[in-house]
């Protein structure tokens, strides 16, 4: 019995010992990964007044849809796009599926881990090293994963509500209905992007195969990639644009 908090003791040493093979800039560039990951999340979601985000903008365009579907007759159009977006969902899931499956296959033959290391043309070092590399990789996809699952069910709530949702605008409900709808949709809309920002980053995180200085780099690179597609692409300027009726 005296015997176990010993082995306890080394085993905890041991699991500790495999960081020593990780340098300061690895520590660093991970946190910069990982800061700039929560960082974009809030400016993206939380924009200022003045310099909305896509995906803000897209949100009072979902309100706009759920609205003019009150009065739509049938509503196959909108079932269609609905049905768009859940299809969307359920292929992202599925490749993330199939990525963590990958990503847990890779981690469990030493050998192949051995050989991508090698085929990078990169220095021999142990498979502890790879395999915490690509878990970090693992952890953003689980992330997307979780998120695009979630969007798939809120996207088939959304549906529901629609349907409950009369089709006489002078009925008190339908306004209402149609609010409940929109913010369910927006919300579906949220996960799945956050969980396209997880694919992003994933992809990103890729780089630490080739050291901490790749991932610093390919970290700058993904954030200004996010920053332009939400703030400064022609879709975003297309989405801001006044009918010349509001003019």
């Amino acid at each position: 019995m005296a015997s176990l908090p010993l082995e306890r003791y080394l085993a905890n040493m041991e699991f500790l010992n495999r960081f020593h093979f990780f340098t300061l800039l690895d520590g660093i560039a991970v946190a910069a990964l990982v800061l700039a990951w929560l960082l974009i999340g809030l400016r993206i979601e939380n924009p200022r007044a003045s310099s909305p985000s896509v995906s803000i903008l897209m949100a009072e365009y979902r309100r706009e849809w759920m609205r003019q579907m009150i009065t739509r007759q049938p509503r196959i159009f909108d079932a269609t796009i609905l049905d768009t977006l859940r299809q969307g969902t359920a292929f992202f899931a599925s490749a993330c599926l199939i990525s963590i499956g990958g990503g847990l296959a890779l981690i469990g033959n030493t050998e192949r881990l051995l050989g991508v290391a090698q085929d990078l043309s990169l220095d021999t070092a142990p498979a502890v090293i790879w395999e915490v590399k690509i878990l970090a990789v693992l952890v953003f996809v689980t992330n997307a994963l979780l998120q695009f699952i979630w969007s798939h069910r809120l996207f088939g709530y959304c549906a529901v509500v629609m349907a409950a949702t009369p089709n006489d605008p002078k009925d008190p409900i339908a306004i209402h209905r149609a609010d409940q709808a929109s913010d369910i949709n927006i919300a579906a809309a949220r996960a799945f992007t956050r969980g396209l920002r997880a694919m992003y980053f994933a992809l990103g995180t890729l780089a630490w195969l080739l050291g901490p200085i790749p991932l610093l780099l390919a970290t700058t690179l993904t954030v200004f990639v996010l920053w332009r597609r939400e703030f400064n692409s022609t879709s975003h300027a297309t989405l801001r644009r006044i009918p010349k009726s509001e003019a």
